[in-house]
């Protein structure tokens, strides 16, 4: 061991701290720890629920929790993890055959699901996932208050029922109610962010130089993004104590806790990297969303999320609890704590808090790059070094009267500053009124206990037994010494006789916790009140999702064609119910997939991320997809009851899922509408494309009787009526939404094709919107690529190959789009990165070969691997070598 960590433990251990060797001393601060941990998950679980029940949401009330990303995104992907797991999917780790009809699952993974509490789906029934995701979502909480409770104890002892009322308070924050429990993913971040403080303790003291690695290691691969961010914050956590801590008081001591800090870091995201380079990668190919330029939340509306009850996604949520927030306000004014700690952490809350608001400091939070949607989404961090303010304010025990007055008068000018928030609900000042009144009652009794306690037991101010305050102290451990001889009094003490005394204490407790969960109740009901009222939403699983599953599983007949689900409530249907479709929502959507898919006619939500299906004859006949759901709902959509309607299966004749065209380059009509590019892609003319007349709000063309109107749109929003039909809607909504090809009609027999149009706003039409499709065409297109293309095609996880008619020549079509990772080749020659046709993968052919054969491995695999390699090997060197010194 290096002289310096051997100076650091025999300081620790001289102290009597956490570090301390085998003994009683140790025996009590981890028993102490224990109990912190446990009790604020029992209190963050029991609070959480009671939440959700309060707001009627499911589990335990009817109504859909499933707000925005959480019933788009999070939910379709956990029921595909659960599929995954169980092997009753047609892809592997590698490549998702359901999605975006052909999807880069690792990545995904590493984005969505690779935390270990993520496995717990596995362990429930394909009907109950929203109780599945729940569960999840509530453990990743819990485990976050119980490795906060832990930290504060780690940090400075103190008493732990309220270190557990503050690691709860840490779970059950503004952030965690806005954002992480409708973004489960974050959650991961939540409980990172202690753990690598906890790592950080160790780095400094010399300790576990294998095991902080580790920790590093899951953190990043659980959620590698809010990872980050945790990171960020363990690291100004380090500065500080470094900067406080008597055991660091050199600056030599200072730099190697700093040097072995950073070795923890690299070591554990390098054992990451496998998973971080995949994700990391795939962002690089995603489709681009628009560039946000940051604008910082007024100063009223950041000030008013400190409050209870408060929601929105344009500002920071920072609520902790009024008593944690008062606490920690009194931080700068408790004389018990030392000058240079309350500095230090004074100055490291004001700072983050300013990050925050500052452009450059926002864009380092984010890893260089302004989120769409949520712009705070590292606020969690500052709720936790306010919770570590609180902590070391009243550790040693209730701040002074004077201390209180000024935390309780900054607190006052925060309120009356945040008063005319729109943020402010009208909630928020009757919980928090009530949760000051009932703090500043378990306050005077702390007070009252302390001064009737001879020897100043735990609740009592750093004074005497004569009154007088003790020496100031120069560091964190000599307050760490005379909180724990104040506690080793009050445990002497309570060995006495019964006395009223002896209640007190506890009452103040009681109190403290009291208000923490009333506030975190409430806010927490009336969070999820106000989402479900103000954002998208989707309806409960049920009926419609089940009747979807059953018929998609007796039609499957994968790999022989497709089968696509059709419009099921919530997005990302193939991902709940099975098939092999176009929908796709995901933050690493291939770029090549959206653009593609929008090309040929697709709609796609999200800015371009979520391409659904579309229910058009030439697509499916382009991807294969033989059978083809519809659903007739049975009634409306509602937020408290799961849908219900009647699905049917359609399957027709369509080309294998490899083809052969005669050329690398397609022959077809010109033009950039999505007719012409199917047409090209089909290798046919199966549309008629008029030149329609417009005028005023109407189309008119002339197209053969009998053909099927259809109207191409993207930027169109409102509704286009064919003479005698029903009106169809179209959502375009640029650059968010593109609107979907969809069918008005047949032609009458006259040939007339008159459109109305009812737009939203300004009608936005491209130079060809209607075209007419010829199923007579279509058929004999099909025919001939059935007759031309594969004869057998065979896939297993991420490899697909193909049997061709002998003698084939110009290129073998496979009907996926063309992402980075795919490489194929003809007959026995090596793979090699695939072609694209038009979008799709392809391989080139010379007569020669009658088979083909394309396999898919996700961009940064053999990288991060090599990464991760390198990092295994310096994790088992810096072990080895810490043995060796231990035993030395």
């Amino acid at each position: 061991m290096p002289p310096v960590a051997e100076t650091v433990l025999d300081e620790v251990e001289a102290e009597g701290g956490e570090d301390a060797g085998p003994g009683p001393r140790t025996g009590a601060t981890a028993r102490r720890g224990a109990r912190a941990a446990g009790a604020a998950a029992l209190l963050t679980a029991v609070l959480f629920c009671l939440a959700t029940a309060l707001s009627r949401s499911h589990p335990f009330g009817p109504v859909t929790r499933n707000v925005v990303d959480l019933g788009q995104q999070y939910l379709p992907y956990h029921a595909y993890w659960r599929s995954f797991l169980r092997g009753e999917t047609h892809g592997d780790a590698f490549l998702n055959w359901n999605s975006g009809f052909g999807a880069n699952f690792l990545g995904d993974v590493g984005t969505y699901l690779s935390s270990p509490v993520d496995l717990l789906v596995v362990f429930f029934p394909a009907d109950r996932i929203e109780l599945a995701l729940y569960v999840v979502t509530a453990v990743k909480i819990t485990a976050a208050g119980a490795a906060m409770a832990a930290l504060l104890l780690r940090l400075r002892p103190g008493p732990w029922p309220v270190a557990a009322a503050l690691g709860t308070a840490y779970a059950l924050s503004g952030w965690t109610f806005n954002f992480g429990s409708t973004v489960p993913m974050w959650l991961d971040g939540l409980a990172a962010f202690p753990l690598l403080c906890l790592v950080g303790e160790w780095a400094r003291t010399g300790r576990r130089p294998v095991l902080g690695p580790l920790v590093v290691a899951l953190a990043w691969i659980a959620n590698f993004y809010t990872a980050y961010m945790a990171t960020l914050g363990a690291a100004v956590v380090l500065a500080v104590r470094l900067l406080t801590a008597e055991e660091t008081a050199t600056v030599r001591r200072r730099l190697a806790g700093a040097l072995r800090a950073a070795r923890s870091v690299l070591v554990g995201v390098g054992l990451a990297a496998p998973l971080v380079a995949v994700v990391f990668l795939g962002t690089k190919t995603a489709d681009p969303t628009p560039e946000v330029t940051f604008a910082p939340a007024a100063w009223t509306d950041v000030l008013a999320r400190f409050l209870p009850a408060t929601a929105s996604t344009a500002s920071p949520a920072l609520f902790i609890g009024t008593p944690a927030l008062l606490l920690a306000l009194t931080l700068p004014f408790n004389r018990a704590v030392a000058p240079r700690v309350r500095a230090a952490l004074t100055a490291a809350v004001v700072l983050v808090t300013l990050s925050l608001q500052w452009e450059p400091t926002h864009l380092l939070w984010h890893a260089g790059a302004s989120p769409n949607g949520v712009p705070y989404r590292q606020a969690f961090v500052l709720c936790g070094l306010l919770l570590i303010a609180a902590w070391f304010s009243v550790a040693g025990g209730v701040p002074r009267p004077a201390a209180l007055l000024a935390g309780g008068a900054l607190l006052g000018g925060l309120a009356w500053a945040a008063r005319g928030s729109v943020d402010i609900d009208r909630w928020t000042f009757p919980a928090s009124g009530a949760a000051v009144l009932l703090a500043l009652i378990a306050a005077l009794l702390a007070l009252a206990a302390a001064r009737r306690e001879p020897s100043g037991a735990v609740g009592g101010n750093h004074r005497d037994s004569t009154g007088t305050a003790p020496e100031a102290p120069t560091g964190d451990n000599r307050e760490n010494s005379t909180a724990t001889a104040r506690q080793d009094s009050a445990r002497t003490a309570l060995k006495a006789p019964a006395r009223p005394a002896r209640l007190l204490p506890v009452l103040a407790v009681l109190l403290l916790v009291a208000a923490q969960a009333g506030e975190a109740a409430v806010t927490g009901k009336r969070i999820e009140e106000q989402q479900r009222a103000e954002v998208a939403w989707s309806p409960r699983t049920g009926p419609w999702h089940e009747a979807a599953a059953r018929e998609v599983a007796r039609a499957d007949a994968w790999p022989r064609h497709r089968t696509d689900p059709g419009e099921v409530p919530g997005g990302n249907d193939v991902l709940l119910v099975g098939g092999q479709g176009a929908d796709h929502y995901s933050s690493l959507t291939s770029e090549t997939t959206s653009r593609t898919l929008v090309s040929l006619g697709f709609g796609a939500y999200a800015k371009g991320r979520h391409p659904v299906t579309l229910d058009n004859p030439v697509t499916d006949a382009l991807f294969s997809v033989g059978t083809r759901m519809r659903s007739e709902p049975a009634e409306p959509v509602r937020q408290d009851a799961p849908p219900r309607a009647t699905v049917t299966a359609t399957t027709v004749p369509v080309p294998p899922l490899v083809t052969v065209r005669p050329s690398a380059r397609p022959a077809g009509p010109s033009g950039d509408s999505a007719f012409a590019r199917q047409e090209r892609l089909l290798g046919a003319s199966v549309y008629e494309l008029p030149a329609p007349r417009r005028t005023g709000r109407a189309l008119a063309a002339h197209c053969p009787a009998g053909s099927e109107v259809w109207f191409w749109a993207p930027e169109y929003r409102g509704t286009a009526t064919l003479a005698g039909q029903r009106p169809v809607r179209f959502d375009g909504k640029p650059p968010a939404v593109s609107a979907a090809m969809g069918a008005l009609g047949t032609v009458p027999a006259s040939g007339e094709v008159r459109i109305a149009l009812d737009p939203e706003g300004r009608a936005r039409l491209p130079r060809e919107p209607v075209g007419c499709l010829v199923r007579a065409r279509l058929d004999t297109a099909v025919d001939r690529l059935t007759a031309t293309g594969a004869t057998r095609v065979r896939t297993t996880g991420h490899t697909v190959t193909a049997a061709l008619p002998p003698g084939s020549t110009g290129v073998a079509v496979l009907a996926v789009p063309r992402i980075s990772g795919w490489s194929c080749a003809a007959g026995d020659a090596d793979l090699r990165p695939a072609r694209a046709y038009e979008g799709l993968v392809a391989v080139p052919l010379d007569g020669r070969a009658d088979t083909v054969h394309c396999s898919f491995r996700p961009p940064g695999l053999r990288l991060g691997g090599a990464v991760g390699a390198a990092a295994l090997l310096a994790l088992a060197a810096t072990g080895v070598l810490h043995r060796r010194r231990s035993r030395g």
